[in-house]
């Protein structure tokens, strides 16, 4: 396809998009299976009128998967009900570190010994493919900064931890590969890549996010009363965090996460401490970005988030159009069918049953939490930063060939199922809202 015809093909499928939302929201599938199916409509599964090969531009790729990522854990963060407390919270920390420490070693198992990866990759596998998505799975994440759906929070809060609690699952990977430093027995990489890269990421996110919360609010309060562009300042916040932490080898997705629960959460006891009177605590909680209160004074991180909505839809529109133009009829083989089926039926499952234990979560929640284990852009991400950080070509088109398919079978099934079993979860559990 010319340049030509691929502005028409693009602006065609956004207005049709457009112009067909309400109906669209009415079907029982997800838009992310729309973008798909006309990804291998024009691409080599059908028409082969375009075709995307991941290796060969892997570098553009990397960077395209990882500002996604980076939107939608900003867009993440804002919405997460405040203030921060440990019953809410137990769940989906569980989920991103306990449940990610066993998923990854059951699709590391599986890798080594069902598929024949060596060590090295299966670990890499494993940790490609355990964190969920929070590029593609804004059907069950949270919808605004007042909504306290528990299982919404869950699935929204794990999404935004765990693209940083893999990561040292792959620097892992790389290592028993000899493409990164480790150390004797591991120790390099338990001091620098888990204890240090973490608690630095979040270290620096809090930091920032609390910083600009103050500095917006002072600098639209008296005697001030600044306009300030709350779009620029959310992508700044995200580029100077992710910028920052990686620049010190700490995990910027986690940086970024929470620099916006910061941000949001520092709004919140600021509108507390300065409208004592206003019904300020409730409405900044209960406000959106498509139905803000007027009664309440606008915030930097209600402001940014619609413009992050727009660039995350985006975002999914076109990677999960390129996704479709990398599949030939043969990319599908029943190792990477069977590992998918591995992964969404056993795999996840049980880590998430696992990493529940011993919480107040009903055997309802396990079930969903444990089935809606999206994987999307972030599995694409993790894979081309290996590339790009000296995998070998063998090793990496095996690996692709199955992240691929895992990924693309994870939005055909989970974007079939979440309309339905969600709708009919949230019927019948409307009494559990989150602990307060």
């Amino acid at each position: 396809m010319t340049n030509a015809q691929w502005f028409i093909f693009v602006g065609c499928l956004l207005l049709f998009m457009g112009v067909t939302f309400t109906v669209l929201k009415r079907l029982p599938v997800t838009s992310a299976i729309i973008y798909l199916a006309v990804g291998l409509l024009v691409g080599p599964t059908f028409l082969d009128l375009f075709h995307f090969n991941p290796l060969k531009e892997s570098a553009l790729l990397e960077i395209l998967t990882e500002v996604a990522v980076l939107i939608s854990l900003f867009s993440a963060g804002v919405k997460m009900p405040v203030p921060f407390g440990f019953a809410r919270w137990r769940a989906p920390v569980l989920l991103a570190t306990v449940s990610m420490v066993f998923s990854v070693g059951m699709v590391a198992a599986f890798g080594y010994y069902l598929l024949g990866l060596p060590l090295g990759a299966g670990v890499l596998l494993g940790a490609i493919l355990a964190p969920t998505d929070p590029v593609l799975a804004t059907d069950i994440q949270s919808r605004h900064p007042g909504d306290r759906d528990q299982l919404r929070f869950t699935l929204t809060s794990e999404a935004g931890m765990n693209d940083g609690t893999a990561f040292p699952f792959v620097m892992l990977g790389m290592g028993l590969l000899g493409l990164h430093e480790i150390g004797d027995f591991g120790l390099r990489w338990a001091v620098v890549d888990v204890l240090w890269a973490t608690v630095g990421g979040i270290a620096i996110g809090v930091a920032a996010g609390a910083a600009l919360a103050h500095l917006g609010w002072k600098l639209r309060g008296e005697p001030h009363k600044h306009e300030l562009l709350d779009d620029f300042l959310g992508l700044g916040l995200i580029g100077l965090v992710y910028g920052l932490t990686v620049q010190v080898h700490a995990w910027g997705f986690l940086a970024v996460f929470f620099a916006a629960v910061a941000l949001r959460q520092t709004e919140l006891r600021l509108a507390n401490r300065h409208s004592p009177g206003l019904r300020s605590a409730q409405a900044v909680e209960r406000a959106d970005s498509t139905n803000p209160d007027p009664a309440v004074s606008p915030t930097v991180s209600q402001g940014a988030l619609i413009f992050k909505e727009h660039l995350e839809r985006l975002s999914e529109l076109m990677l999960v159009l390129l996704l479709g133009g990398t599949l030939y009829p043969d990319s599908w083989s029943w190792q990477a069918v069977g590992l998918a089926l591995f992964l969404f039926m056993v795999a996840r499952p049980l880590s998430v049953f696992i990493g529940l234990l011993g919480t107040r979560a009903s055997w309802r929640m396990h079930g969903m939490a444990g089935w809606f284990g999206v994987r999307g852009i972030g599995s694409l991400y993790y894979l081309m930063y290996a590339i790009q950080h000296g995998l070998p070509e063998p090793l990496a088109l095996e690996l692709m060939q199955l992240t691929l398919i895992v990924v693309t079978l994870s939005i055909l099934i989970h974007g079939t199922s979440v309309k339905p079993l969600m709708g009919r979860f949230w019927r019948r559990d409307k009494h559990r809202p989150l602990p307060p």
